[in-house]
């Protein structure tokens, strides 16, 4: 929900009564705007100078693992070496839109500023302005800090979003989802466009996102999504959404050295090559997806069914397959070489609503395979194989209850596996199932 804070001062009285009586917005993406409703509503108090609204979040939550020491940095972080249950903060974050319309009550410029505070600290997490092209209505910029138009799990918000945390594939390939850049959206915007159910996105990012400080080099990452908004076939009743994605960038070698996956011998193992013409080249970072979302119209026993599937290259070191964040470098701050590999990943998601909106079950498979060359006790450290080739299945349940429009509880459990192998420490399946209890308080 989105309560409201008009700019100018006379008609306060009446800022005070739609503060009160405004319906819940829940926010459904992490590049939402407010919706159409809201924004009349605003334009009522403060047509000349713009309108600002304010939301938030709160996510306090208890989790307990299999074991002590669990390496959970896909439930929310790992658990320290004598720690196997922890309360945590998991985000807290408020937000400030600001909405100015055209003399034809079409929004015009929009803008975004959203902070995260958890006992870790405060952090921005989006900050982001869009312009609207108002003479054909066909085009939108943003710039700024923003969400990747990657996929559809990524765009999810954690405010709306039913289980605790993204796969471990969207956390890994895209980490902390936003980045610095730049994205052109194509949609028809008049009423009777006849393509206005379909967007185009074209964004051109750093690639690192929040999970590093700056840019490191010079590689950029080119994202491209064609998706269709849902679509409601009357007859069932059922409404289909999807759309397909791909990024296209990659990482500047630093060192005459890098690694990647060969055939040797029938067997596939990850081979040094040493050349000069390495250096400043690109190590390819290429994904390629494809997602649908189902859902049937009604609202009791409503039944949403999303699934998504990731394939292509992804360089990263010798230790993770995750994007860095940063020029990898070793204990003594020595440049490390990159290591590319053919990667696929996936998720399905259900959930079902028990007769009442407030009632939600839920069911969710998602698998990353950084390594498709490879598999099981194909994975041992003779092939120059580590951890970071290890494939990783995860089962979650739950059920989530909303107490009231501003506070809802979810109680979901991690099964997570990973494949055996002859790496050390992944031999056969690891002790390391979370439990999570979270709360959300939201206005």
């Amino acid at each position: 929900m989105k309560s409201i804070l008009p700019l100018k001062s006379k008609p306060f009285i009446i800022a005070f009564l739609l503060f009160c009586t405004t319906s819940v917005y829940a926010q459904r993406t992490i590049n939402d705007v407010m919706d159409s409703t809201t924004v009349n509503h605003l334009l009522i108090i403060s047509k000349k100078y713009g309108s600002l609204s304010f939301s938030g979040y709160l996510q306090p939550q208890y989790q307990v693992a299999q074991s002590n020491g669990t390496l959970a940095e896909y439930q929310g972080g790992n658990f320290g070496e004598y720690t196997s249950n922890r309360f945590r903060l998991r985000r807290g974050r408020l937000r400030a839109d600001y909405m100015l319309m055209d003399d034809n009550n079409n929004p015009s410029t929009y803008f975004v500023l959203q902070f995260d505070g958890t006992e870790q600290g405060v952090n921005v997490r989006d900050f982001w302005g869009r312009y609207y092209e108002n003479k054909w209505k066909l085009l939108y910029v943003t710039l700024g800090l923003s969400g990747r138009p990657f996929g559809n799990e990524l765009q999810l918000s954690s405010a709306g979003r039913e289980a605790p945390e993204r796969g471990r594939m969207s956390q890994i390939l895209m980490r902390t989802e936003r980045d610095l850049g730049v994205t052109f959206t194509f949609n028809p915007r008049w009423k009777n466009a006849k393509l206005k159910n379909f967007v185009f996105d074209a964004g051109v990012y750093n690639g690192q996102g929040l999970a590093g400080p700056a840019e490191f080099d010079n590689s950029k990452d080119f994202i491209f999504r064609l998706s269709h908004k849902p679509y409601i076939i009357k007859s069932i009743p059922l409404s289909i959404a999807g759309g397909i994605s791909t990024l296209q960038g990659g990482l500047n070698h630093r060192l005459p050295v890098s690694y990647k996956m060969e055939q040797q011998n029938q067997v596939w193992q990850m081979v040094k090559d040493s050349s000069a013409n390495t250096i400043n080249a690109v190590a390819p970072r290429r994904y390629y997806g494809a997602d649908v979302q189902f859902a049937t119209t009604s609202k009791s026993w409503k039944t949403e069914l999303r699934a998504e599937v990731i394939s292509g290259l992804q360089t990263s070191t010798a230790t993770t397959s995750a994007t860095p964040g940063s020029y990898p470098v070793d204990s003594k701050s020595i440049p490390l070489p990159y290591y590319t590999r053919n990667f696929s990943g996936a998720y399905v998601t259900f959930v079902q609503t028990l007769n009442s909106t407030d009632n939600q079950f839920i069911l969710k498979y998602d698998c990353y395979d950084p390594n498709t060359k490879v598999r099981g006790m194909g994975v041992n450290a003779n092939q120059g194989l580590t951890a970071a080739d290890v494939r990783f299945d995860t089962f979650g349940f739950g059920f989530l209850h909303h107490f009231n429009p501003h506070f809802k509880a979810v109680i979901y459990y991690d099964v997570i596996k990973n494949e055996s192998t002859e790496i050390s420490g992944y031999e056969t399946d690891r002790k390391d199932n979370v439990f999570t209890l979270r709360t959300q308080f939201y206005f």
